[in-house]
């Protein structure tokens, strides 16, 4: 099993530096790309399709190099066709290698997918590699505790919390995220940094939540990226990533890179389907096995044959050329006493 990366922007995924991040990990993904962007943190709004469309066409043209295919989930509400259970609007999630979640209601995002086929699905995907990157409304349902932004910002509720998605908890880790960490929209008239909910009410947020809650502030336009099988997370993007304990905060500034462990003790004593239901497992699990019997395309194959020759000239400058080539098809070349041989 082979923990796939996660990335957290704190604003602009469809902007310079959120299509930075995307395309540094689309060049560590052995493609094709094949990208799911769920409608579900705006599924609330009559324009949720449109909201997912925007961040589709983006990703189509930033990534065109890497040939994406994009699927937009209807993954709406629960009770519904578009329901996050409906498992015949869930089947591209069963073969994606990055999955995105944007912007939306944080409240809303985890309501809907809390214990749902999608959530089980999502988390099950990462744990046999694919990429997980979530912005705005999303960077905040995935973790432990909600910052409840419409309903103190707009509605103006008392400062509370809510229940996350925690996807950390699976591993061990007790993490929220904010985004927005660094909002100024608000000018000298009016605090709105800290997601818009300004620093006096975060800090009633903050004591409402547990002692050994790490939390994780994403300035705008600025983002991690975790590497499970390295054990980092590199800052990406224009400002910087605050990480605040009980005692202490530490900020991180684009360009750094700081150890997984100062989230938490990343726990992998059991990770293959803690968490997620047997048959939901063994579902993703078999959709995986079956795109990994895909048999290979016909280019791969006549590049294939290409390198054999260069490898019988002893050019091994153009044999490895030829090698990223069919790496860049989704398919590695194994070398062994049988010849070469194909395997995604």
């Amino acid at each position: 099993m082979t923990l796939g990366r996660i990335a957290f922007l704190g604003s602009g995924e469809t902007s310079l530096a959120g299509g930075r991040i995307f395309e540094a990990l689309a060049r560590l993904i052995p493609g094709p790309l094949h990208v799911s962007v769920l409608e579900t943190p705006a599924g609330f709004e009559l324009n949720a399709s449109i909201v997912a469309a925007r961040v589709g066409d983006f990703l189509k043209t930033r990534l065109q190099n890497y040939k994406p295919t994009i699927d937009l989930i209807p993954a709406r509400k629960q009770g519904t066709e578009f329901s996050p259970n409906n498992i015949e609007i869930l089947k591209p999630l069963l073969q994606a290698n990055v999955i995105f979640m944007g912007p939306g209601s944080p409240t809303y995002l985890a309501r809907q997918l809390h214990g749902s086929l999608a959530w089980d699905i999502i988390r099950a995907r990462h744990r046999l590699g694919a990429t997980l990157i979530f912005s705005s409304a999303a960077t905040i349902s995935v973790g432990a505790w909600v910052l409840p932004v419409y309903e103190i910002y707009k509605v103006g509720e008392d400062v509370h919390t809510k229940q996350g998605l925690n996807f950390f908890s699976d591993f061990g880790m007790d993490l929220s995220f904010v985004p927005h960490w660094n909002n100024a929209e608000g000018g000298t008239d009016l605090d709105t940094s800290r997601c818009f909910v300004g620093i006096e009410r975060f800090d009633q947020w903050v004591k409402l939540l547990p002692r050994d809650n790490i939390l994780v502030g994403l300035d705008e336009h600025s983002g991690i990226i975790m590497d499970f099988e390295k054990g980092t997370c590199d800052v990406h993007g224009v400002s910087s990533v605050s990480v605040v304990k009980s005692s202490s905060m530490e900020i991180y500034p684009a360009g750094a890179k700081f150890s997984l462990n100062e989230l938490g003790n990343f726990n992998l004593s059991d990770p293959v389907g803690k968490g997620i239901r047997p048959e939901v497992w063994e579902m993703v699990l078999n959709a995986s096995k079956t795109n990994d019997q895909e048999a290979p395309p016909e280019e791969a194959l006549k590049l294939l044959e290409q390198r054999k020759d260069a490898r019988s000239r002893k050019d091994f400058a153009e044999s490895d050329r030829l090698r990223e080539e069919i790496a860049a098809l989704g398919w590695i070349v194994q070398d062994g006493k049988e010849g070469q041989k194909l395997t995604r």
